[in-house]
């Protein structure tokens, strides 16, 4: 019998009501496991009104007891991560490991909200005139929402849920369609941690129910993560109807090789960072600038790590990377690599005919690794999404810099090198919100923030840390002047002398 996944407003299940369902596969087998509802526009009014409503006591219950609400939550989730890594791997395809290691990751954020408290600290300036004090203090918004991205179906909810409720906000998720069980899975956790029924909510669908988000009036703020395109969409529309707005795009993630490189831990750091969670994140290396003469012995050393990598099914163990989240995006993936040789580039790995025994339906691409590519050709120009790396060879760090800072993309980037005078000059001169020295996915610990430069951020603010906080709440600023009590009314007597 086909799993039916509904939406959860005000608390519990809402079954699907627009007769609208997707299907949700296994990228394994490619059979279909799941349908999950797709929201009507009246299925995500309900859900607006429900945190709307849950907004008039949340907003004014206090820090620590929402906190304490959210140390409940983090031990449930620490208590239940298998389980939620088993899903992510059933609907995305991700082996195990990963699946676990992108819970860790979602897990800082919700020990960065439980002690929100530190970030929530207002300012005070006292006698900035005679008896006139002036305090600045943070509030939170109402109603937010979040739209997120098939790939990692429970962090990056994690980077926004925690810190919006924390805050003192109400939540309205919009996971994707292709792998939404491990969203409905946190909301269950979160009310048995004893979170307040609408203060958190699910609803699934398309780009019915994402307008509808946009457009309603009384969503204050949202949070998206996905491709270029749609975020620039999120952030015109959004800001077109006076919302507050941060809206992660996609990249091309460059890792710079300079001659002195140690090699062997350029070519780890790059076949890792290439080919995990099989390519499909927006902090995976797709570009490697190698610079002078090392590009020969450095494409060898990536090709010799990369032929060993074990393909397979994520719930295998001994599986290294996984398949593809759906046929079609596999089949986009694989005409990248198809047409690299036309457009200039060497192909040293093709792992298009790739297949896996006993699970031919699957979507399955194995590695590819393309050498001496033109900055011209479309697998270098556009965001692959896979496990498709490309080389790209350069005489000098100037012309590798120029290179890397002509792309549109700017959200992380990487140098291997032991010289700290190269590192420093790269680390100040490269065009990207995040940057690794000798790190190559150089995302931020939960308590800095995560966000690219160009078009891989649209907004001012960066995702969770500081940035998050902020995005949250409002600032407010308030002026006092109280009158000296010696000052009172004739006939009140508070004990203060007249004769100061």
């Amino acid at each position: 019998m086909t799993k039916i996944v509904n939406h959860w407003i005000g608390g519990k299940t809402a079954e699907g009501a627009s007769g609208t369902y997707g299907p949700v596969t296994d990228p394994a087998t490619g059979e279909v496991t799941t349908k999950v509802a797709f929201a009507s526009v009246e299925e995500v009014d309900a859900a607006v009104a429900a945190a709307k409503e849950a907004y008039l006591s949340w907003g004014q219950t206090s820090l620590a007891a929402r906190t304490t609400i959210l140390f409940k939550f983090r031990a449930l989730l620490d208590a239940h991560r298998d389980e939620i890594a088993e899903l992510i791997t059933a609907e995305h395809g991700k082996v195990h490991s990963d699946a676990l290691g992108e819970v860790a990751r979602g897990l800082e954020i919700v020990e960065l909200a439980c002690g929100i408290s530190v970030q929530l600290k207002g300012e005070l300036s006292t006698q900035v005139a005679t008896r006139v004090d002036v305090s600045s203090i943070r509030q939170p918004l109402g109603v937010v929402a979040g739209i997120t991205p098939f790939n990692f179906p429970a962090m990056v909810p994690m980077w926004m849920f925690p810190l919006a409720i924390a805050c003192g906000n109400t939540f309205v998720l919009k996971p994707s369609e292709k792998d939404p069980s491990a969203s409905i899975r946190l909301a269950e956790l979160l009310s048995e941690a004893g979170l307040p029924d609408g203060v958190f909510n699910v609803v699934h669908g398309d780009k019915v129910a994402v307008d509808r988000l946009l457009a309603h009036p009384d969503v204050k703020a949202v949070s998206f993560v996905g491709s270029t395109p749609i975020a620039r969409y999120i952030h015109t529309t959004a800001s077109a109807n006076g919302k507050r707005v941060q809206a992660l795009g996609g990249a091309k993630n460059h890792m710079l090789v300079l001659p002195d490189a140690d090699l062997d831990a350029a070519a780890d750091a790059a076949v890792s960072a290439a080919y995990g969670s099989a390519g499909e994140r927006c902090m995976a290396i797709s570009a490697v600038v190698a610079v002078g003469a090392i590009g020969d012995e450095l494409v060898q050393k990536i090709r010799e790590r990369a032929e060993k990598i074990k393909i397979g099914p994520g719930n295998d163990p001994t599986s290294e990377m996984g398949p593809l989240i759906t046929k079609a995006h596999r089949d986009k993936v694989a005409s990248y690599v198809a047409g690299a040789a036309d457009e200039g580039a060497e192909v040293v790995l093709d792992g298009t005919g790739h297949t896996v025994d006993g699970h031919e339906n699957g979507h399955w691409i194995g590695i590819s690794l393309l050498d001496k590519v033109p900055t011209s050709a479309s697998a270098y120009q556009d965001e692959i999404f896979g496990p498709v790396l490309c080389v790209l060879r350069t005489d000098t760090y100037e012309e590798a810099l120029d290179l890397i800072n002509g792309s549109p993309y700017g959200n992380g980037t990487a140098i291997f090198t032991r010289d700290g005078g190269a590192a420093r000059r790269f680390q100040l001169e490269v065009e990207a919100g995040m940057v690794g020295v000798n790190v190559p996915i150089p995302v931020p610990v939960g308590y800095h923030s995560f966000g690219g430069w160009k078009d891989s951020l649209f907004g001012d603010h960066h995702i969770y840390g500081n940035d998050g906080t902020h995005f949250y709440t409002r600032g407010k600023v308030v002026t006092t002047r109280w009158p000296d009590p010696a000052d009172a009314p004739t006939g009140v007597d508070l004990g203060f002398p007249r004769n100061h």
